[in-house]
């Protein structure tokens, strides 16, 4: 089994449609990026997420009933992070600023792409986020592999309930509190606020960038 995950950048177009504003647009960036990839929408979900209940701690398990679910049809999930057991079934997660985390156990082929922004990091989500595969996969931690997307640094985006610190570094704190051993955490070294070629909704609300749109991971195991 391969994991392969995939980043778009501003040049493949905004992966979220803000307000259902360009709707249309987004949707088909998000075809062409993933098709780019020899990802079938058709095969994709979407990791849809809300700010509206107080809790992002909100994980599910995506079977073949929910491939195409938000990417070709309407989105009927809506958690903080998605798993699957299967292969070729692609998760997608548009991002604005917030780690994508992608977290995989080569030995059971699961696979977990967890959305750990600030909200979710104050409700400790790196570690929910394992002891969730721990509780309902018998997951060995010490196993696990975790790769971090592209996000905000510290300089533009502060942490100010964990002391200030950056979003990658409480990411990584977090995972190896749960037991993924450092070696197995991979970091990407792109801060999507101060690298041009990535949507920054913080760089959007403080005016510095004119459209709001969001990147996105994809994230898939291939047989």
């Amino acid at each position: 089994m391969n994991l392969k995950i995939y980043t778009s950048t501003r040049a493949d177009g905004s992966m979220k449609s803000i307000h259902d504003r360009d709707a249309v647009d987004t949707h088909l960036s998000r075809a062409r990026f993933l098709e780019k990839n020899s990802i079938d929408p058709a095969e994709t979900t979407l990791v849809r997420l809300t700010y509206d209940q107080g809790n992002y701690l909100r994980y599910f398990e995506a079977d073949s009933n929910h491939k195409g679910d938000g990417i070709i049809r309407k989105s009927t999930l809506t958690s903080d992070a998605l798993i699957v057991t299967k292969p070729n079934h692609a998760l997608f997660l548009p991002l604005g600023d917030c780690i994508g985390a992608v977290l995989y156990d080569p030995s059971q082929n699961i696979l977990m792409v967890s959305h750990l922004g600030r909200h979710n990091l104050e409700q400790y989500g790196g570690v929910k986020s394992v002891e969730y595969l721990v509780e309902h996969y018998m997951v060995d931690p010490s196993k696990l592999t975790a790769w971090l997307s592209p996000a905000a640094g510290k300089n533009t985006y502060p942490v100010f309930a964990f002391n200030n610190r950056s979003l990658h570094d409480i990411a990584v704190q977090q995972l190896r509190d749960a037991g993924i051993l450092l070696t197995n955490i991979e970091v990407s070294s792109i801060d999507s606020a101060e690298d041009p070629a990535y949507y920054s909704h913080s760089q959007f609300l403080k005016g510095s960038q004119v459209d709001d749109g969001r990147f996105a991971i994809v994230a898939i195991l291939t047989d």
